[in-house]
């Protein structure tokens, strides 16, 4: 086995400020506060002399221009779950080691990542897309894993062997353990997990009891560690708060391709693609605002989605300030990998009609774009139905001859000895058709169709009115 420990030393503020663009963040210091004290800060409070432990009152005194915002654990925790969420994509094994870690074993996803070394650089870059720092370590054991992540070791290490020395090089703060029983190893001069290593055990079970040894015996691996795994939800429903109200709807687009990525995480790990997605902005006083996307084509490409996210944004026009964004997707679609094809083929160019379709539907609107398909219906003005793009076609009901291109309105033709004329006299090749239908909507008709040939010799497509009107109309054309 091989386990991936992620640490999150910043979580506290990465889950109330990750919406904030790096533009937005330039030379503002924020720190998040808990009990008074400053509990975590960013780079620019630091450079200001700001630190993690100190009174929030001595901070503000050092920065005046200081922005705090209290702990938040439940925003944490949703945030834990996210990551959680688009590890899943990863490896089915994934487990979240709360407030700021999660786990996921990987040893079944090496060889398809190319390494764990290729795979950390791929779990690096995606978390930091969605607005993450993660210490990264990885070691044969849960526990080990954990313990080099929070020493900040980011060590990757694939056999037993060398996770004695790695872990036994580890300060004792790196031990997730009892603090009283660290504090006093403290004081007697234990400072590494080494130093405790060579402890006498019976010693070290007198004075702290069994669990200190435990915690010690999983992370070597001489005791098994169960953990319980997350699973995927059913559906995508994130939100992601601004840390300040934004009054034009393109601003928010660095904040929803967080979600966005995340989305494609989720949608990766559930197999699956969509069809259509929202974006609610959410606004203090006034209704939330939804920005729809529909797609031609199931899909679940991130940057996909950010294009057709970026035809939307700069037509739509805001009531309200922006103070959080919200991104659903509810109807999931099966959607395996594909493999790409050596030459460019008629899948490529589909794929590529589909997304210029998808295009055109978020910069005109929905319902802007459609599609055409056949209708099961005799009457031909009424043999046809607008469909989403990409949607469904119906079978139509059994009929003769149907030219493409239809007269929006039947043309009335002169009719010469009972026969019809266009630029002269037409000779009727195929028919009578008769369709006789519609008297439950009040669009009656009674016709024969016939299929004849014009003076110049193109193909139409004519029919002579039953009934006391009479007379031949013009109401489509062949070639």
């Amino acid at each position: 086995m091989l386990w991936v420990a992620l640490h999150f030393p910043y979580l506290p503020l990465e889950a109330l400020l990750r919406g904030r663009a790096p533009l937005e963040a330039r030379g503002e210091p924020w720190v998040v506060t808990e009990s008074r004290e400053v509990l975590v800060c960013d780079a620019a409070a630091r450079a200001l002399g700001v630190r993690p432990g100190m009174a929030f009152s001595v901070a503000r005194a050092l920065a005046p221009q200081l922005h705090a915002r209290p702990r938040d654990a439940s925003i944490e925790q949703e945030a834990l779950t996210a990551i959680a969420g688009w590890l899943c994509q990863f490896t089915p094994s994934v487990s979240l080691e709360p407030p700021q870690g999660v786990l996921a074993e990987v040893s079944g996803s090496l060889r398809l990542f190319g390494g764990i070394e290729r795979l950390a650089v791929r779990l690096r870059s995606g978390l930091e897309e969605m607005g993450f720092m993660a210490l990264l370590a990885a070691a044969p054991t849960t526990r080990g894993a954990w313990w080099l992540a929070l020493g900040a070791s980011e060590a990757l290490i694939e056999e037993r062997a060398e996770l004695e020395r790695a872990l036994a090089a580890l300060p004792l703060a790196a031990i997730d353990g009892e603090p009283q029983a660290l504090a006093f190893l403290a004081d007697v001069g234990v400072s590494s997990i080494g130093e405790l290593m060579r402890l006498p055990r019976d010693g070290v079970a007198r004075r702290f009891g069994q669990a200190l040894l435990g915690v010690l015996d999983q992370a070597l691996g001489t005791v098994p560690e169960a953990r319980t795994f997350h699973r995927p939800p059913a559906h995508f429903d994130a939100r992601l708060d601004l840390p300040a109200p934004v009054t034009q709807a393109e601003s928010v687009l660095f904040a929803a391709r967080r979600l966005l990525v995340q989305l494609e995480g989720f949608l990766v790990a559930r197999h699956a693609g969509i069809r259509r997605f929202a974006l609610v902005l959410r606004h203090r006083a006034a209704r939330d605002s939804v920005i729809e996307i529909g797609l031609a084509t199931p899909a679940r490409g991130a940057e996909h989605f950010i294009r057709l996210l970026r035809e939307r944004l700069p037509g739509f026009t805001l009531t309200e300030p922006v103070e959080a964004i919200a991104l659903e997707a509810a109807a999931l679609t099966p959607l395996p990998g594909a493999t790409a094809g050596l030459f460019r083929d008629v899948q490529a160019e589909g794929e590529d009609w589909a997304r210029l379709v998808e295009r055109l539907e978020a910069r005109l609107g929905s319902g802007a774009v459609h599609g055409l398909a056949v209708h099961s219906e005799h009457r031909p003005e009424h043999a046809w139905r607008r469909i989403s793009p990409g949607g469904g076609a119906q079978h139509a009901a059994g009929a003769g001859p149907r030219p493409l291109w239809l007269l929006e309105r039947a043309r009335r033709l002169k009719e010469v000895d009972g026969l019809p004329q266009d630029a002269g006299p037409l000779e009727l090749l195929a028919g009578p058709e008769r369709i006789e239908s519609g008297w439950w909507d009040d669009g009656e008709v009674a016709r024969d169709y016939f299929i004849a040939r014009s003076a110049g010799s193109a193909l139409l497509w004519v029919y002579r009115e039953r009934g006391a009107a009479g007379g031949w109309y013009l109401h489509g054309i062949f070639a």
